[in-house]
């Protein structure tokens, strides 16, 4: 350490959409912090396009909803998925999927217990982590240090201090943090640091989604003019025994991202390759600019065995790595971020209790089992489809393929109608949680609303509008919000002069809708400041001062 220092309470090394969003959420607690990033900008590469419902819900908390709905395929294009021998071949299967236009008209026109305030949003992550960083070079409490990777760490008693140096080599830093947050991928230098290892399953034996893959970004001037407008869609699988691509849409018209099988001997993707297998995909010959090439692997599913230590934590990438199947990766990864936040700025804002750091493995390391499982779990469907040589035959032969193909297809949909996946995450079990009854069973494909402790905030409209601040989500306070439902006047007293006496941040809000007490079962809800229950009762509990030292961490 060196005098000349900076101090701030969070630093975060990682810039992107994870770490992004954690500074972020920080941000929204009046928390300050760094984000460290070896690069100078976001990387401009197409990722994934899928921000489910939660992430969106997040992205709605923080007031920015709007602007990433915006970096949607155009607004009235279908979001459909569909299956083909090639584009100008046999189409194999279907999933019809709503365009943004239709789901805001579903929001519109949605019930009062709806739980789908912010639908599945299809928006390139690129677009979307350029959107992030923009706007967290214009908040207050966040330091953006792109362009400076962090060469060295070390942990003590009081906090982390933090050795950078600019990437042109003309300027050296140390910074002092409170906590630090490692949300720097998959090669993440925090975790190599702290030692620890990768769980799970590296890859799976397939012979089209699994293994080693290259995401391709390239540009193709006619082809959606010449293939695709008459078909509009997301995403459109290309099944043939000489050879699987994935083209997937992005908002350019021009531009798209193809996944393909790489060579299992580890040769570097060239150029020519990628055009002869896109132009195989397409069936006919078609002018083709090659972008970029991105390596990645299909089937995995990796938890770190640890997510931290006592003053440094792990979020996204950094410790669960995901087959991209379902878009499952990139929003656990905005649920941590979500759950972490929180408490940092508890500690670090002196009301958070000893034991609230260490409730977030607790809570999330679950999760992160649960989602790569239920995302493998997709890769092996997607991996066993089973085309034969006789797929494009104009033949009774291939006629039959084509229909054993369609069949399995039809299986597929839960891969898209995962909302058990995306807003069913449960707690159950966490030390900062006062538990009740039995929760819902866990299901990946149905999520079913419950005010059982440990699970999200089930959500109403409070009024008969369908905008922002008509949403409960948007009325809740920054801190811990005292939901006083069905009208009844419930004592709140204890429990708010017992946050006051802790200086945790309580915010008291009435819904007296019918339908909000019957959802939550009881006439009092105390809900987390990442919009998870933490209690619930008919009554305040006699020991007021112990359940709001409970969901602080300090028991």
């Amino acid at each position: 350490m060196t005098d000349s220092a900076k101090n701030i309470p969070v630093a975060i090394v990682g810039g992107g959409p994870v770490g992004l969003m954690l500074a972020l959420f920080l941000d929204y607690c009046g928390v300050r912090s760094v984000i460290f990033n070896s690069e100078p900008e976001v990387r401009r590469h197409p990722k994934g396009s899928t921000h489910n419902s939660r992430t969106m819900e997040h992205h709605r908390r923080l007031g920015i909803a709007p602007r990433v709905r915006d970096l949607c395929l155009p607004i009235n294009r279908p979001t459909d998925v569909s299956y083909y021998t090639s584009l100008t071949g046999w189409e194999l299967g279907r999933i019809p999927m709503p365009s943004e236009a239709d789901k805001r008209r579903a929001v519109a026109n949605s019930a009062v217990a709806d739980q789908t305030p912010e639908p599945l949003l299809r928006a390139n992550q690129m677009y979307v982590e350029a959107f992030l960083l923009a706007h967290a070079r214009t908040r207050p409490n966040i330091t953006v240090r792109f362009g400076w990777p962090v060469v060295s760490l070390q942990e003590y008693d009081q906090g982390v201090t933090v050795m950078t140096e600019s990437a042109s080599g003309d300027g050296r830093e140390t910074w002092r943090a409170e906590y630090l947050a490692g949300c720097d991928g998959g090669h993440s230098f925090v975790r190599r640091s702290l030692a620890l290892r990768y769980n799970g399953f590296a890859s799976l034996d397939s012979p089209h989604y699994g293994g080693r893959q290259n995401a391709t970004y390239f540009r193709a001037p006619t082809l959606y003019r010449d293939h695709l407008a008459h078909r509009p869609g997301w995403n459109y699988w290309i099944v043939h025994p000489k050879g699987r691509c994935t083209i997937i849409s992005l908002n350019d018209q021009e531009e798209f991202l193809a996944f393909s099988k790489a060579p299992d001997d580890g040769t570097p993707p060239s150029d020519a390759a990628a055009v002869r297998t896109i132009i195989r995909a397409v069936g006919a010959d078609l002018p083709i600019s090659i972008i970029g090439h991105w390596p990645w692997t299909a089937g995995v599913a990796l938890v770190a065995e640890r997510f931290g230590t006592s003053r440094v934590v792990l979020a996204g990438d950094a410790v669960h790595l995901f087959t991209p199947t379902g878009g499952f990766g990139m929003n656990t990864g905005m649920d941590d971020a979500s759950n972490l936040a929180w408490k940092l700025a508890a500690l670090v804002q002196g009301w958070g209790g000893p034991n609230l750091l260490q409730s977030y493995e607790i809570e999330r390391k679950p999760i992160a089992h649960r989602n790569t499982t239920a995302a493998r779990e997709l890769n092996k469907q997607l991996a066993n489809m089973p085309p034969t040589d006789a797929i494009d035959e104009a033949t009774p032969a291939g006629e039959a393929t084509r229909r054993e193909i369609s069949a399995h297809l039809a299986t597929m949909t839960e891969e898209y109608a995962s909302l058990g996946v995306q807003l069913g995450a449960r707690y159950d079990g966490s030390p900062v949680i006062a538990p009740d009854d039995a929760p819902p069973l866990d299901d990946y494909v149905r999520y079913v609303p419950s005010g059982v402790p440990g699970g999200r905030a089930p959500h109403v409209w409070m009024n008969a509008g369908r905008g922002y601040g008509d949403s409960l989500f948007d009325r809740m306070g920054p801190g811990f919000t005292l939901l006083r439902l069905g009208g009844k006047a419930a004592g709140v007293g204890a429990i708010v002069q017992a946050a006051r006496a802790r200086n945790v941040p309580l915010t008291v809000l009435d819904v007296p809708l019918p339908e909000a007490r019957d959802l939550y079962g009881r006439d009092l809800a105390l809900i987390r400041p990442d919009q998870y229950v933490a209690w619930r009762g008919d009554v305040a509990p006699a020991d007021a001062d112990h359940l709001i030292a409970k969901v602080a961490g300090a028991t």
